[in-house]
């Protein structure tokens, strides 16, 4: 990638702080006669390298504390890097936080302007955006109201319209979009989508792994400041919750995996590439069957924690092995699970997804009696979940999950993801679009014409 395509440009940037235990430390280190010190640093960023091209949607994710404000801060210019260099080319327009850039004393037509100066952008052009800006955001006559009175709805609300009525040439979202209502949301996104169809560079900071996947290119992941992995965004957002739910003395382990598998490139292989005849030369007569080549490459198992998930597949009602399947007919679920412990409250889940990892449903919530009251170590349970495949041609996966309670805590004793895959069967003249079957039925009449 050229220097002419490019947005962003990272090289090796490292950013570190010197904690002191008391006040007082900073003063006798700098006064001190032999340059005593008397700080520990602490790095919040280590060697971090990316370029991110025009037009990109970048997805950064990881845990609480892993540095992913830091580097958005130090790509928006507000804190410099300790080392490394930084090249961004284009006007950014940027949500850190709530009330970023707002003076809480102001109304929010003064904080319009405010903002639209602090990033350069002139009063006469601001006035020509100011009717978009307010209908955006929609808070009504709030915005006559001092800021500081606004909820953190509100906020986000008049940010975000800010931010994306500028015509940004790279707009950065951090988290700011989990805080307002669903319509709102659904608002943002559908804006995030018009910007990046006209060639807007994004990164977009979220614990919400269905939004990476479906709004971004490509995801990195960050832990205590390094980049562990960067490439396909349902490769990433598998790797972020593996780290994110492995025991506590497994996450180095994790963590090294995860380094190991990181080679420059990502060759997740979504779709197989052998087909086979699905038998429909026999009209009106389909039916479910097995292709053995039909195999998930991005299989993810976390770390076992009390119980071992095995053999899981898809069953026709017949109790025979499939995987390429025919819509609206049932199937089951099953998988075999193994207690490495004893467990009170076991239950049991399942949850299908796109190729982009589009999460579309499944199971898992706590029956009446709280699951299955008590499972011994040693003991094998076959689980059998039944589905009815309400979904249009195309192909999907399963996660696998097994919960229960040890030592008085609840948790996932075993997960899976992308355990199992599955196609279901193109067919001819089907009316429905997209991914489900609502099983629409349309019916038309018409009004009688009146006599002339």
């Amino acid at each position: 990638m050229n220097s002419s395509q490019l947005a962003i440009c990272l090289k090796n940037i490292s950013k570190s702080y010197r904690l002191y235990q008391k006040p007082s430390h900073r003063i006798l280190e700098t006064f001190h006669p032999f340059r005593k010190k008397y700080h520990k640093v602490f790095p919040a960023l280590q060697d971090i390298s990316l370029a991110i091209g025009r037009g990109e949607t970048v997805g950064i994710v990881g845990r609480n504390g892993c540095g992913k404000s830091t580097l958005l801060q130090i790509i928006c210019g507000i804190m410099p890097p300790t080392t490394g260099e930084l090249a961004v080319h284009g006007r950014i327009s940027a949500i850190l936080e709530l009330g970023a850039g707002f003076n809480p004393e102001f109304n929010g037509i003064d904080n319009v302007y405010l903002k639209c100066s602090i990033l350069g952008i002139r009063r006469e052009e601001v006035d020509k955006r100011i009717g978009d800006i307010l209908a955006f955001a929609d808070i009504g006559d709030f915005i006559y109201q001092p800021v500081k009175t606004y909820s953190s709805g509100m906020n986000v609300r008049l940010a975000f319209s800010v931010a994306i009525n500028i015509d940004p040439d790279i707009l950065v979202i951090d988290e700011a979009l989990s805080v307002g209502d669903s319509a709102f949301q659904r608002k943002c996104f559908s804006r995030i989508h018009d910007l990046q169809e006209g060639g807007t560079t994004i990164l977009f900071v979220s614990h919400s792994a269905g939004a990476v996947v479906e709004l971004c290119n490509r995801a990195i992941l960050i832990d205590q400041g390094e980049m562990l992995y960067a490439g396909n965004p349902k490769k990433v957002v598998t790797l972020y919750h593996k780290l994110l739910f492995a025991p506590e003395k497994k996450v180095n382990i994790v963590k090294e995996e995860i380094r190991k598998s990181f080679l420059g490139t990502d060759k997740i292989v979504d779709k197989p590439d052998d087909k086979i005849d699905t038998g429909k030369s026999e009209k009106n007569k389909i039916h479910p069957c097995y292709n053995p080549h039909l195999i998930p490459k991005s299989i993810s198992w976390y770390e076992p924690d009390g119980a071992v998930i095995e053999d899981p597949c898809i069953l026709s009602l017949d109790n025979e092995r499939v995987n390429i399947l025919v819509r609206n007919e049932e199937y089951f679920f099953s998988y075999k699970v193994k207690m490495l412990e004893d467990a009170f409250g076991v239950r049991f889940a399942m949850l299908i997804k796109t190729v982009r990892g589009v999460e579309l449903g499944g199971y898992g919530k706590r029956v009446e009696d709280g699951g299955i009251e008590y499972l011994a170590e040693g003991t094998t349970a076959c689980v059998k979940l039944r589905f009815r495949c309400v979904l249009l041609p195309g192909a999907y996966f399963l996660n696998a999950g097994v919960v229960g309670v040890v030592d008085q805590e609840e948790r996932f004793l075993h997960r899976g993801i992308d355990v199992a895959m599955f196609e279901v069967m193109q067919e001819d003249n089907i009316g429905s679009t997209a991914i489900v079957d609502f099983g629409v039925n349309p019916s038309v009449t018409f009004e009688e014409t009146p006599c002339k």
